[in-house]
């Protein structure tokens, strides 16, 4: 049985209406947590809120300061002080090196690193003040290792796997963790459309495509939503305050420190 140790809490998730961040919304809700599910499509936040007890979507792109500003506000007055946030909010575009265009690269590291900053910058006064707060970065395997074809990317999750890093040390004292999840593959529409690109590339079936995209796992699989938002769920507990700045490796043994 689930137990209701999030109660008294606000979680604040970016891209909160499908893969990790729904699952990480679905896990919080169950332990009794208030929810605002933040991204780009209202109506797909909205569908996911509606099937979540005590929760709300609202639109905001992360890489907007003030955008995001508004959203903060609008889940405050509904739910009160953010007290953990998720940021899940990413994407990944497979592309050579040299054909990887400024734009590309600006958009990447955006939504993978500025809007984590953006975010923990606007929630973290509110966790400091009340000596208790918990902001967890979904960033990959990929900011703890590397992967070609996808520099940018891999970039960003390094950036992101070191602003957890600094920002960790900086409140060590405050009550406040930070802490990043770095999944493999995750049965994600990022990782189907990676196994698109690779039957395309390859011209191999979907199946092949899926053996190939998990072949870096030495459990020869894609991590399931759940896994993460167990972790998730973790670093939120009664437990976990001794855990802060870490970068926790969810790969089937894929990097091991």
């Amino acid at each position: 049985m689930t137990t209701k140790d999030l109660e008294k809490h606000h979680v604040l998730v970016t891209g909160g209406g499908t893969g990790i961040g729904l699952a990480v919304a679905r896990e919080l809700a169950a332990r009794g947590a208030r929810l605002t599910l933040v991204g780009r499509t209202l109506s797909r936040l909205q569908t996911a809120a509606a099937a979540l007890p005590g929760a709300q979507g609202v639109a905001a792109d992360v890489t907007d300061a003030k955008a995001f500003a508004a959203a903060l506000e609008t889940a405050t007055k509904a739910f009160g002080p953010v007290s953990i946030l998720v940021n899940n909010a990413g994407a990944a575009q497979a592309v050579p090196f040299l054909e990887t265009s400024l734009d590309t690269w600006n958009a990447t590291l955006g939504v993978n690193m500025t809007g984590a900053f953006l975010c923990t910058q606007a929630v973290l006064p509110g966790m400091v003040a009340a000596r208790w707060g918990r902001v967890i970065n979904i960033a990959s395997v990929a900011g703890v290792s590397a992967f070609a074809g996808v520099a940018a990317y891999v970039a960003a999750k390094h950036g992101l796997v070191g602003l957890t890093r600094a920002v960790a040390l900086e409140f060590a004292r405050s009550g406040v963790t930070v802490n990043a999840l770095c999944p493999s593959y995750t049965e994600t529409d990022m990782a189907a459309a990676a196994i698109a690109n690779i039957r395309a590339k390859k011209n191999l079936s979907e199946d092949e495509a899926r053996v190939m995209l998990a072949g870096r796992n030495p459990q020869k699989r894609l991590i399931a939503p759940e896994e993460v938002a167990a972790a998730a769920a973790w670093l939120c507990g009664p437990g976990s305050e001794g855990i802060t700045g870490q970068s926790i490796v969810i790969a089937g043994g894929e990097v091991m420190s």
